[in-house]
């Protein structure tokens, strides 16, 4: 676990550091200036003023250009080197496309594992912190059973449903946190193991938060809504009347998500929340396979005869579960696809490619079984493993 920073994303950490996490002050200057090496010139400190940053924005810069946090900021590259496996910026091909729809995307990612996993398609499950024994049991049977249908879990890493649901999910090799701290610490602590399992066994751990970054409270909605907006849908287990969970599956209503809620014991009160959002016309599921068919994903899932008789074998992989890795030639288009579908014409617009060469792309990933072509679409797919 090292990288090597490059330039562009060592200035791009100093500016998230100057602002302390602030999705305005970054969206306020990335509309007035074009680049980094602008913003960062000690003759911009006027043109921050003039944004209306807030004070103790400028009193980082002002300290910075004196060169009073040059020592904080080098053990801060360094940790962040050290700690991670990838940082992501929007503009990078890895950033998860999913996201970038939204005007408070994280304007940087830091992750460890496989960075892959973020363009797999992910179910959200959230809830209590502190469930039933029968609401964790539940967690971890339909994460168990989704990620075996190819979804990744993503969750929080919170106690209760949260684990329970990573649980489930690593039983495929098949699951992704997002955490409320810097990638170099773990909340709550005892699931330190839990989030080294995720990275070793072909999940990945994720953060908008620099390192050393602390578990605050104000933290964790901001977490949230990155659950939700990498998630295709959002599964609220178990929740009380004022659970935070309610967050989560509200953001991504907002969002457009399908929203999936457990029902329970009327009355009972860790059901309470769950039964509010039925109401509110949540869909109401008792079974894991009917979130897979409400889902309806495209194509929905390549069949395993298929996958076996492309990959010249008739013997089904359930010893092994790990995806095969897309190729780093593919990748840039298969961030392109989605579920709905696009023609070649606006692949080829989009990507800036002769068609000839994207079509020999797409029958690379249709071969894969990445990829399929329904009426002149091209639609994005994930095989069953």
């Amino acid at each position: 676990m090292a990288i090597q920073l490059d330039q562009h994303h060592r200035q791009a950490i100093i500016v998230w550091y100057l602002l302390q996490h602030s999705l305005s002050g970054w969206q306020r200057l990335f509309n007035h200036f074009p680049n980094f090496d602008t913003m960062l010139t000690p003759s911009s400190i006027g043109q921050w003023e003039s944004l209306g940053l807030h004070a103790q924005h400028l009193k980082r810069l002002r300290a910075y250009h004196a060169g009073e946090l040059h020592q904080e900021l080098r053990q801060l590259l360094d940790r962040t080197e050290r700690t991670c496996d990838f940082v992501l910026l929007k503009d990078d091909t890895h950033y998860p496309h999913q996201l970038l729809v939204y005007n408070d995307a994280p304007p940087l990612l830091f992750g460890q594992g496989n960075i892959q996993a973020l363009s797999h398609p992910q179910v959200a499950m959230v809830g209590s912190r502190k469930p039933s024994a029968h609401g964790k049991q539940i967690s971890y049977d339909f994460a168990y059973y989704l990620s075996q249908q190819g979804f990744f879990i993503t969750s929080g890493l919170a106690d209760g449903i949260d684990a329970a649901a990573h649980e489930g999910g690593l039983k495929h090799q098949r699951t992704i946190a997002v955490v409320g701290t810097g990638l170099d610490l773990c909340y709550p602590q005892q699931h330190q193991v839990l989030q080294q399992r995720i990275v070793a066994e072909g999940g990945c751990v994720i953060s908008e938060f620099l390192m050393g970054s602390k578990a605050l409270q104000h933290h964790f909605p901001r977490r949230n809504r990155i659950v939700s907006a990498l998630s295709v849908g959002v599964i609220v287990v178990e929740a009380k009347q004022d659970s935070g969970s309610l967050i989560t599956a509200r953001l991504a209503a907002e969002q457009g998500k399908q929203v999936f809620a457990i029902p329970g014991h009327i009355y009972s009160e860790s059901h309470k929340g769950c039964h509010a959002l039925i109401r509110e016309g949540a869909t109401l599921v008792d079974h894991p396979e009917q979130v897979v068919l409400d889902l309806a994903l495209p194509a929905h899932w390549q069949s395993q005869h298929h996958v076996n008789c492309l990959n010249g074998s008739n013997i089904s992989n359930t010893e092994n579960n790990n995806e095969a890795t897309l190729p780093t030639h593919l990748f840039q288009l298969y961030q392109m696809l989605d579920w709905e579908g696009q023609d070649l014409d606006q692949l080829a617009f989009a990507l800036q490619q002769p068609v000839a060469d994207l079509t020999a792309e797409l029958m690379e990933l249709e071969l894969l079984g990445l990829c399929m072509q329904q009426s002149g679409r091209y639609i994005r797919c994930r095989q069953r493993i």
